[in-house]
């Protein structure tokens, strides 16, 4: 009976910590890319909080291409190099930035 117990309380720990782990990473693990604005990608969804959703190829600082979707609350100037902030549920926040703050590899990718 004891053991029967003792294992149910150390399954709920580690579920719990599991759980508590798993909420963590989602919440605190982030990625940054980089984008170039096409806004032939751009798909208009009229009567949304954020009607502009777009489809771009995106790099890492390595230059490694991830195609990432996010929306805004206006059409973004063509030819604007963005950085994103990803997380695991997509991108949860993004910037204009200058070619200059490109890194090196992105520059490569993005001219």
């Amino acid at each position: 009976m004891k053991g029967t117990i003792l294992t149910i309380l150390v399954l709920a720990v580690l579920l719990i910590g599991g759980a508590a782990g798993g909420l963590f990473y989602l919440e605190n693990h982030e990625a940054t890319y980089y984008t170039k604005i096409d806004n032939a990608n751009m798909r208009n969804s009229s009567g949304e909080d954020l009607p502009y959703e777009y489809t771009l190829e995106s790099y890492d600082e390595n230059g490694r291409k991830k195609e990432l979707t996010f929306k805004a609350g206006k059409e973004l100037r063509q030819g604007a190099y963005l950085r994103l902030k990803v997380r695991a549920l997509g991108v949860h926040r993004w910037e204009e930035v200058s070619y200059a703050e490109l890194p090196q590899k992105v520059q490569e990718k993005l001219p």
